[in-house]
């Protein structure tokens, strides 16, 4: 297991500028101070004041910006369930309970459709450009079929080919580049700018940091005595939001990173961020290469801990969920696969399913699409495959 530090807030500024992490068990009860205060180095709102003039103070993100998000993408995301996890026998043996946010439910196959929906709306974008290992990809075409807007999605080199093709099925754009995220980042940056874009990241963006936080007010709201919850962490926009729906609660969050990409774990160990070099894992969502400028500050400020998974127990969670009858995607399975290695201890807990788009899933969401848009308007389309 990997473990990182992380600070206690009720003595940090929440800015990207703010000292370096105090460190703490993986014990912590993780009690927090309310929210941030605001702060002249930190980024703009989710509420979109991001043309404020130079010098003004800037509100960091806060629970209310994730409040914000789940009224305005209520129409467009499903309030997905909380369920059985573990059978009775292995929670017996374990000594604890375990829930699963199932958002391999939720439209588009992933949590993504949440953040990506918060920016696009509030953006009022109808040409989008982003960078996605696909799921985000995914979400992105989905929200423009419906809105009438065009995508186009970068992807790096190893992106699931069917995440590839139902993107286009959906009619979406997709760009393939070599190399990794960091690659992959840059390239769309630059064509957003060459063709006048909205650029919608997948993770380090505030609208979408606030768009994923949404998860855990649904947590929160269904399970409000949980006493921790485990968060797949790649780009760390869903950790990101979670963090900011917790503020206030004594929950603890565990982020879960993939052993081949711990970005956080290093980060938060070494007091900045700190990129590595493009990895390799089974949970290909979560092969991103630094911490991002928007939630990196929020998770260290607020996570408890960082625990770090191989591609064996990640496979095995996965396999745990299908016998349970949940057909999640590698990268769905990190959160269960930590809150299993984490075991006894973490009391009444709750594990993010955070994808269902499995190459199988994936194949039949390509061919619906690919028939309701030749024989169906873009509205009866979208309810077919919903």
């Amino acid at each position: 297991m990997t473990t990182a530090p992380a600070t206690s807030p009720a003595h940090a500024s929440h800015s990207p500028a703010s000292h370096a992490p105090t460190p703490r068990t993986s014990h912590s009860t993780g009690r927090r101070a309310a929210e941030p205060t605001p702060s002249p180095s930190a980024g703009p709102a989710a509420s979109g004041a991001s043309d404020a003039p130079a010098g003004a103070v800037r509100i960091p993100l806060g629970r209310a910006d994730v409040e914000a998000a789940a009224a305005r993408i209520a129409g467009l995301v499903r309030r997905t369930p909380l369920l059985p996890g573990l059978p009775a026998p292995q929670r017996r043996r374990a000594g604890w309970r375990v829930l699963l946010k199932a958002e391999h439910l939720q439209y588009s196959g992933s949590f993504k459709l949440r953040g990506a929906a918060n920016a696009v709306l509030a953006l009022g974008a109808r040409r989008i450009v982003a960078g996605s290992s696909g799921n985000h990809g995914i979400a992105l075409a989905r929200l423009a079929a419906s809105l009438g807007a065009e995508v186009t999605v970068v992807l790096a080199g190893g992106a699931h080919p069917a995440k590839i093709a139902l993107i286009q099925a959906l009619g979406g754009r997709t760009v393939g580049v070599p190399g990794g995220v960091a690659e992959r980042e840059a390239r769309a940056r630059a064509l957003a700018e060459e063709t006048g874009a909205v650029l919608v990241p997948s993770s380090d963006h505030e609208l979408v940091v606030a768009g994923q936080g949404t998860v855990g007010l649904e947590i929160l709201a269904e399970a409000p005595d949980a006493e921790t919850v485990f968060v797949p962490t790649g780009g760390g926009g869903l950790l990101a939001g979670v963090c900011l729906a917790a503020y206030g609660h004594p929950v603890r969050v565990v982020g879960v990173e993939p052993a081949g990409t711990p970005r956080y774990a290093r980060s938060l160990a070494a007091g900045h961020p700190v990129r590595l070099a493009p990895g390799d894992t089974v949970a290909d969502g979560l092969r991103g290469q630094q911490p991002g400028a928007v939630p990196y500050p929020i998770i260290r400020d607020r996570v408890d801990d960082l625990v770090a998974v191989s591609d064996a127990e990640i496979l095995a969670a996965a396999a745990l969920l299908r016998r349970r009858g949940f057909e999640a995607e590698p990268s769905g399975a990190v959160a269960l696969a930590g809150a299993i290695r984490a075991g006894r201890g973490n009391g009444r807990s709750v594990a993010v399913v955070s994808g269902g788009n499995t190459t199988a899933a994936l194949t039949a969401a390509a061919a619906a699409a690919a028939s309701a848009r030749t024989t169906h308007t873009t509205r009866s389309f979208l309810e077919e495959i919903s």
